[in-house]
């Protein structure tokens, strides 16, 4: 029993012709260009990466590789996921849709590795149409206004913000010192367009309170800016 188990896993591999090597990159190739057009139009934004999205389609070629060499070899396959357990990569993702890109160039490969065309081919057009539909939603962009005055405006600064924001602003830091006072506020996107255009809110709290500085940064969960 033992030595049928073994031949089975020694000689268990499915031979591919060098037609089919070829057909298998080819497919993989062209499903790539259209997982390359697929990120850079879901993309638009400061976060979208040239070299990244050259490197799905490399990610989808090289898995393709892999499946022609491991073929129906159950030993070699059990062999490539111990070998590529130890590998670990650092690269951070900046977008949460990358990890669904990678995934998806994974899956292409995989299916073009075993000639499985038409599901690599249908499972990617309905992946491409629904990227397109949720790439355009975008991160709700928060807005951070820092107020730098002295220790005495503290009161009116408190006192500007409830009467601007309606008590929709966040205090998230407040920092004083004997001479200084520092005060971070968080608001929404929609709030902020509520109380008036961004430099209007700034003027706003320059002219009534008689501030140092007032900084408006804009942050979102792709990328601050």
């Amino acid at each position: 029993m033992k030595e049928q188990l073994t031949n089975y896993l020694v000689t268990n591999a499915g031979a591919l012709t060098l037609e089919d090597i070829l057909l298998n990159f080819l497919i993989a190739a062209v499903i790539g260009g259209v997982i390359f057009l697929s990120y850079r139009i879901s993309h638009t934004g400061s976060a979208y990466s040239a070299r990244f999205n050259v490197s799905l389609v490399m990610l989808a070629l090289v898995t393709t590789l892999v499946m022609n060499v491991i073929g129906n070899n159950i030993a070699l396959s059990l062999g490539m996921v111990g070998a590529l357990s130890i590998v670990r990569f650092r690269t951070a993702i900046k977008d949460p849709r990358d990890t669904a890109y990678i995934f998806w160039c994974i899956a292409v490969g995989i299916c073009c590795g075993v000639s499985e065309y038409v599901i690599a081919a249908i499972g990617s057009a309905v992946i491409f149409g629904m990227m397109l539909v949720f790439g355009m939603v975008q991160s709700n962009e928060r807005y951070l206004i820092i107020i730098r005055g002295s220790v005495e405006a503290g009161g009116t600064v408190e006192h500007l913000m409830e009467q601007k924001f309606h008590h929709g602003a966040r205090l998230r830091v407040r920092n004083t010192t004997q001479n200084t006072a520092e005060y971070i506020y968080e608001v929404s996107e929609r709030q902020l367009h509520a109380a008036g255009k961004s430099g209007d809110v700034v003027a706003f709290l320059m002219e009534k309170g008689g501030l140092d500085t007032v900084n408006l940064v804009c942050q979102n969960d792709e990328i601050n800016r």
